[in-house]
């Protein structure tokens, strides 16, 4: 399993890892003991305690009764499959494409009431314009080697924003002012998605800030991140898209948009550098 740079999932892991070594231990086994009655060595029981490597599901279920506690299996099933979740590279959610990753958010997306979204390069996936999402997705599926249906991906994105228009949800965006600039598609797909964001801000769920190039920091420009209520974020790193559940961290991500929020200009003043950008296309 990769190394993730969030506490939050290396403590999951080392939590399910000192769960199983204090099983062993109750038992009176040493690790070479339960490595015998596993049917592995010594060697990947010293990985799993020392949270190295992932046990599999069984691994844990082996485990477990070697040290007959076989009651304990579901539980640390579930917990160290909740461990695996929160990093978890691309290739392994994009393995069979993008519209499958587009419509397994779904679920998430309806039930969330409040969405806070952050995002320094591109356009929020919320705010995205079919052929925006179709050139972005493009370069995505050519630099991971994905199969190509990003078609239907960019169609799948476009239809789950479906909840900022249907009034039971709102939306708090904020974006750097270079992903106004950034050219994704053709000079007739950023003139689209440019107006296309100037629509969107007139609607009432929707609050979107630009925060200038030229504006004084107060906060550094993290990585991409969505914020889905007070309850998870969702961080998007190059290799891996990284889940954030603790509540001590997830209240980090609120307090970075907090001061995000501050550097932002709303209404005319992002709406004046919207057409700005637009002018530039020529």
């Amino acid at each position: 399993m990769p190394s993730s740079p969030f506490s939050s999932a290396q403590a999951a892991r080392a939590s399910v890892a000192v769960r199983l070594r204090d099983l062993r231990l109750d038992s009176g086994l040493t690790m070479q003991g339960l490595a015998e009655r596993c049917g592995w060595n010594k060697a990947k029981t010293s990985r799993i305690e020392a949270a190295k490597t992932a046990p599999s599901d069984a691994d844990i279920r082996l485990w477990c009764a070697a040290c007959d506690a076989e009651d304990q299996t579901t539980d640390l099933i579930v917990s160290s499959r909740s461990a695996d979740s929160m990093y978890v590279e691309w290739r392994r959610l994009q393995r069979t494409g993008l519209r499958r990753l587009q419509q397994a958010g779904v679920p998430l997306y309806e039930r969330t009431k409040l969405f806070r979204v952050y995002c320094s390069r591109v356009v929020p996936g919320l705010l995205q314009t079919e052929g925006y999402a179709r050139a972005l997705l493009s370069l995505i599926a050519d630099f991971r080697r994905l199969p190509d249906d990003v078609s239907e991906a960019a169609a799948a994105r476009v239809d789950r924003s479906h909840i900022i228009r249907d009034g039971l949800h709102r939306a708090v965006l904020l974006i750097e002012e270079d992903v106004l600039t950034h050219r994704i598609g053709d000079e007739s797909v950023m003139a689209g998605q440019l107006g296309h964001l100037l629509t969107a801000m007139s609607l009432p769920a929707v609050s979107l800030g630009v925060i200038p190039r030229t504006a004084p920091r107060v906060m550094w420009g993290p990585e991409t991140f969505t914020v889905f209520d007070d309850k998870r974020v969702h961080v998007e790193l190059l290799a891996a898209k990284v889940t954030v559940t603790t509540p001590a961290e997830v209240e980090i991500y609120r307090r970075a948009f907090a001061r995000l929020a501050e550097m932002a200009v709303y209404g005319p003043s992002a709406r004046s550098l919207i057409s700005r950008a637009i002018d530039t296309l020529g």
